[in-house]
């Protein structure tokens, strides 16, 4: 009781003392007057509360400047700020992660992968920036081994993913393509524009050339149940015809893209027809219950 009667003097004295020290009141300045008493008669308890220890400034975090070069970037980014890494947590696309959704490189080699024997080992630089790049291979279908005709080559490749083609010309030369799309013999036009032709003009110690597909994705494999490997309607195709199985024909400029020095067939001087002595497709190794990749028919594919 005497406790409440001390603390009900001392704020009283304060709110005397804090009337007296204030200038006399001005007209139309009386909330000026009764703020000020307030705030005085208020503060006379402060003593009873914790003392708040000063909250320590966080360092400011440098900001990261996105230096793209691409308008739409810098259009997006004035409005939205710099591009993130993972938006939303969701990894961006990029060539990293789908290397086939880009043209094929043609100045960038795989390196080696452990396991390859020196056939696969002879062909592995092919397939940099493409699905099978880090993957084992396996040889699926030989024709001087499994037969040159059409029902054949189908058996032995369809449904199996992405494949490499590996021909050999009577005389030597080394050439074929990469179909990223595979086969599954239904007929279909698939189409993608990671495909490309190569030849080895100078042997297989040397580096091959390789050529892209141009006019977009269309047509990168005409999937035939009744021919062979069609890269294109006329930039490499095998038919395997039972009455002239070992004739390639080969026709750049429409699907694949010429040499650099106009040369329009992957033969060269060859011509554009040409008698093989071999033919081989390669396959990815997977695991057993492993997901392949496009092994059935691609109705919605935009070609």
């Amino acid at each position: 009781m005497k406790l409440a009667c001390c603390f009900l003097v001392l704020s009283l004295s304060n709110v005397v003392v804090a009337f007296m020290e204030a200038p006399m009141p001005i007209p139309g300045n009386h909330h000026q007057l009764s703020h000020r008493t307030l705030d005085s008669s208020l503060h006379m308890f402060d003593f009873l509360k914790p003392k708040k220890e000063p909250e320590e400034k966080e360092e400011e975090k440098p900001v990261q400047e996105d230096f793209s070069d691409d308008p739409i970037d810098k259009i997006f980014g004035f409005f939205f700020g710099a591009k993130e890494a993972e938006p939303m947590g969701m990894k961006r696309f990029g060539r990293e992660r789908f290397p086939e959704q880009y043209p094929a490189v043609i100045d960038e080699w795989a390196d080696p992968v452990e396991g390859d024997s020196p056939d696969v080992a002879a062909l592995r630089p092919l397939l940099k920036n493409t699905n099978l790049e880090f993957r084992g291979l396996k040889l699926t279908y030989s024709a001087n081994r499994d037969g040159w005709n059409a029902k054949k080559f189908h058996d032995k490749v369809d449904k199996l993913g992405g494949g490499l083609v590996v021909c050999t010309t009577k005389d030597g030369l080394i050439c074929g393509g990469y179909n990223p799309k595979g086969w599954v013999g239904y007929g279909e036009a698939r189409g993608s524009i990671a495909a490309f032709l190569f030849v080895y003009e100078g042997g297989l110690k040397e580096l091959p050339i390789k050529l892209r597909k141009v006019g977009g994705p269309s047509l990168a494999q005409q999937d035939l149940p009744e021919i062979g490997p069609s890269f294109g309607a006329d930039s490499l195709v095998i038919p395997l015809d039972s009455r002239n199985s070992r004739v390639a024909r080969s026709k750049l400029g429409s699907y694949y893209e010429r040499f650099p020095d106009g040369t329009n067939t992957l033969f060269g001087k060859r011509g554009a027809s040409v008698e093989l002595k071999d033919l081989k497709v390669y396959h990815g190794v997977y695991e057993e219950g492993e997901y392949i990749p496009f092994t059935d028919a691609e109705p919605f594919a935009l070609y």
